[in-house]
């Protein structure tokens, strides 16, 4: 396609400024979706100061000859959960999270020095797409509770008193539950749900490149009003936003880094804790791997520049880990190369990497911005469940992409892909002690297994 801005082009300042703003808002609701569902403390102004930092760290390992930003994964999610589930403590559980991004950067270090030595033939032949498709669809089904979970609740919270047994008596076990009417949460829900879709479908130039913004901001106004109205009536079942959090703003805010949370729980972990973080991120990491494949190959198409040769898979690997491990430290979410950062590259005609550089400034200046972190902090789970149930289903979709190039008229394919959608969606997950391997591992291995000894995957022939 024709460019308005190459790779080493350098707008005016002004329109730097505009660029990044748009890669900003394109980028913005998926990095921040992904603390927000993890929860646990993690903090979003973090993450997306993370986002820049790793970013940054992506451009100078490429030396600066790939316009993309990295942004929060959605893949690490269930990792990011086992991280918390199997630690001691939340500090123990955000030090996981760090190790979880060393242990995913490891991967593609590994296989960026492997690349280096002897190219990329033998990842087609361990992963191919009858393995990465179907493995790639269950991440994002895995996550689908989670979202549906999410659609009903609201920021508002109450205390549930309920009969429990502790050590043979009965006590009272207090738990804090969603206020909201689940019908008014699914409401705001689906009201964010619908907007994103007819945003991308039908909607014009910038509409259609942040539908994700404009869903969140529709359904954070229906559950405004819902709540306003509850408020004047003093009924907590219409109360879906906890207007709480605007009584103490401030103008700037300093993120909670997760480095700092996490160096209180380093006395807490143990060797069986580092495994289950092991193997919670590193099959995940090969699977990321496959994405940043695609992600790539697609990017060079835009811009007319095979980046896989300049600046190199190689550097684009190293970039990818290594700024996703430094952008973790800061908010514990592992990066990965946006598609969307991609379609607005594609879009606008505007493949400078000076503009991703200000994106990347800008991402780590906002995150300081009291305001803007507090409605971050505001937005009520039912409005980003309405938002994930999009997302996943990218996730989920990408995968069957992938697997439309292998030919399920062939049994071996068959067989190979009924594995790990079977095993990944039913949960086969393992536990040895305190070691878990998560469902997606556990699918991904018996994958690459089954493809092994089936003799390898054949890819559609075209007629």
């Amino acid at each position: 396609m024709k460019l308005a801005y190459g790779i080493k082009d350098k707008p005016k300042f002004g329109q730097t400024l505009l660029f990044a703003l748009q890669q900003v808002l394109a980028i913005l609701a998926a990095t921040i979706a992904v603390p927000s569902i993890v929860g646990n403390g993690m903090s979003q102004s973090a993450a997306l100061l993370g986002a820049g930092v790793g970013t940054i760290v992506y451009l100078l390992f490429t030396k600066f000859r790939s316009p993309v930003f990295l942004g929060s994964s959605f893949a690490f999610l269930p990792s990011m959960f086992a991280a918390f589930a199997g630690a001691a403590s939340a500090s123990a559980g955000f030090f996981g999270l760090i190790l979880g991004a060393f242990f995913a950067g490891l991967v593609y270090v590994v296989i960026a020095i492997i690349v280096k030595l002897v190219g990329v033939k033998w990842i087609d032949k361990l992963m191919p797409a009858v393995v990465i498709g179907p493995t790639v669809s269950i991440i994002g089904l895995s996550l689908a509770g989670n979202a549906i979970g999410d659609l009903t609740k609201g920021k508002v919270l109450v205390d549930l008193v309920e009969p429990a047994i502790e050590n043979g008596e009965i006590v009272e076990k207090v738990s804090q539950v969603s206020a909201a009417n689940p019908y008014i949460a699914l409401i705001c829900g689906l009201v964010t749900l619908f907007t994103v879709v007819i945003c991308s479908v039908y909607g014009k130039k910038m509409m259609k490149l942040i539908p994700f913004i404009i869903g969140i901001l529709a359904g954070y106004a229906a559950a405004a009003i819902f709540t306003v109205i509850g408020i004047k009536n003093n009924d907590l079942s219409l109360q879906i936003i906890d207007f709480s959090v605007f009584k103490n703003m401030g103008l700037l805010s300093v993120p909670d880094f997760t480095f700092m949370e996490a160096l209180k729980g380093v006395h807490e972990v143990d060797g069986p804790f580092i495994a289950t973080i092991a193997v919670a991120y590193v099959p995940v990491a090969m699977v990321v791997f496959a994405e940043h494949l695609a992600d790539h190959k697609n990017l060079s198409t835009i811009v007319d520049s095979d980046l896989l040769t300049d600046p190199g898979l190689h550097r684009t690997l190293l970039g990818d880990g290594i700024g996703s491990f430094a952008g973790a430290l800061f908010g514990g979410c592992p990066n990965t190369t946006y598609g969307e950062s991609i379609g607005c590259v594609a879009i606008t005609g505007n493949a400078s990497t000076i503009t991703i550089l200000a994106t990347a400034i800008m991402s780590i200046v906002i995150s300081f911005f009291g305001p803007f972190v507090t409605f971050l902090s505001s937005i009520p789970n039912c409005v980003m469940g309405g938002v994930c149930i999009t997302l996943y289903g990218f996730i989920a979709v990408s995968g069957l992409k992938m697997v439309q190039k292998v030919d399920l008229n062939e049994n071996r394919n068959l067989f190979v892909v009924s594995i790990i959608l079977i095993c990944g969606i039913g949960g086969l997950a393992l536990t040895f002690g305190k070691i878990t391997i998560t469902a997606i591992a556990v699918a991904l291995i018996l994958g690459i297994i089954a493809n092994v000894i089936l003799g390898g995957s054949k890819e559609k022939v075209n007629q």
